[in-house]
């Protein structure tokens, strides 16, 4: 079986293919082929699988390092590559029997999760009639199942359905990001059996019957917090992708008109320290969000005020990378903005992901702030 430091390491192999095909990902609006056959065939995606269906169960932390690799290579490949990983841990929520149904053909899922209630859910016999439209759905490209999510009749549920059932659609025309090819996609009166639906209170507090069967905490992870994990390192990733394609300009910068070599100025040697500190200063921060959440876990069940702290950190992160980001593209020089260059690419890519909502800065702070003086939270996604 697969170790942790393996999965690093052939990250790190991997990296410098992904990051020579990250601009071809962007032309194509989609994940390339070979990548995520080579994420597959390396073991990577398979890393947050139970060991009795043939996954490693990587320690958390362990996704730190594999996706802020790859994120770093192509911030698109990887996003993608988180939410493969992560979301085989919620197929360990369902029931045993799904577990097996979707685990048992090749030992993973390629699984994009619609979390947003836009779909409606009729019982009928033996499961549920499932329609509607789940929007940004990462992964939905190289997906064979699909999670959606919505109102049924006895409250919000998840469901799971085949992507064979659905209907993607081709509307992922995005400044940033582009290679994710985070399509919508649609269900149109779908049979979906019981043991494939689960509430939304189950999915969201992370510990289910279905998760029950393994012994590691980490199946039974409360959603927004490994939703945070997820996140993390792709933030921490595309924000050192950015300074090395910054590092290269600076390397190589004459300036207009006066002739001078840019890092022959004390201005660029101030300039790229700062950046260089921030980024350091993200990983280091992302990297203790994953400490305490590994320590919660192995300890006890997250509270509220763990899953505010961690959304919390989260945010700041993301703000922190994003100010970091444009800072660094307004110290490249005009030249940088030119389509063919890697920075302006990894600059979109960097603002498009910390727009997000489950990270959103003004709701987060208002939470906090809210939590302080002993307010009732008013936001759904705590």
């Amino acid at each position: 079986m697969v170790t942790d430091a393996e999965l690093i390491e052939r990250a790190r192999v991997l990296a410098p293919a992904i990051k020579a095909r990250a601009a071809e990902a962007a032309q194509l609006r989609r994940p390339h082929d070979e990548t995520i056959r080579e994420l597959a065939e390396a073991g990577i995606l398979q890393m947050f699988v139970p060991k009795r269906w043939g996954g490693s169960e990587a320690r958390l932390e362990t996704m730190m390092e594999v996706v802020e690799l790859l994120a770093a290579a192509c911030p698109s490949t990887g996003w993608i590559a988180a939410f493969y990983i992560s979301h085989n841990i919620y197929v360990a929520k369902f029931p045993e029997a799904t577990q097996e149904e979707l685990f048992a053909p090749r030992g993973f899922v390629q699984l994009p999760a619609g979390t947003a209630p836009d779909m409606v859910a009729r019982k009928v016999d033996g499961g549920w009639d499932v329609s509607g439209r789940a929007g940004w759905g990462s992964g939905v490209m190289h997906a064979d199942w699909v999670l959606m999510s919505g109102k049924a009749e006895d409250g919000p549920r998840s469901f799971l359905m085949p992507a064979s059932s659905v209907e993607v659609i081709d509307n992922w025309h995005y400044a940033g990001m582009a290679g994710t090819g985070s399509n919508d996609y649609v269900a149109r009166n779908v049979f979906v059996p019981d043991r494939h639906a689960i509430t939304a209170a189950e999915f969201h507090r992370g510990a289910t019957q279905g998760s029950s069967i393994h012994a590691n905490p980490l199946f039974s992870i409360p959603f927004l917090v490994s939703a945070y994990c997820t996140i993390l390192p792709v933030l921490t990733g595309t924000l050192m992708g950015a300074l090395a394609a910054l590092e290269d300009v600076l390397e190589r910068r004459v300036r207009n008109f006066s002739g001078v070599v840019a890092k022959d100025q004390q201005l660029t040697h101030v300039t790229l320290g700062e950046m260089q500190i921030a980024t350091g200063a993200a990983g280091d921060m992302a990297r203790a969000v994953y400490a305490r959440a590994a320590d919660i876990l192995a300890s006890r069940p997250f509270s509220v005020e763990d899953r505010l702290l961690a959304k919390g950190r989260t945010a700041f992160i993301s703000k922190h990378c994003r100010d970091t980001g444009n800072a660094m593209m307004a110290a490249a020089g005009a030249s940088s903005f030119h389509l063919d260059q890697p920075l302006q690419r990894i600059w979109r890519d960097l603002n498009t992901v910390c727009s997000h909502a489950f990270w959103d800065w003004d709701a987060t702070r208002e939470l906090t702030g809210r939590q302080h003086f002993g307010l009732p939270l008013n936001h759904p996604l705590v």
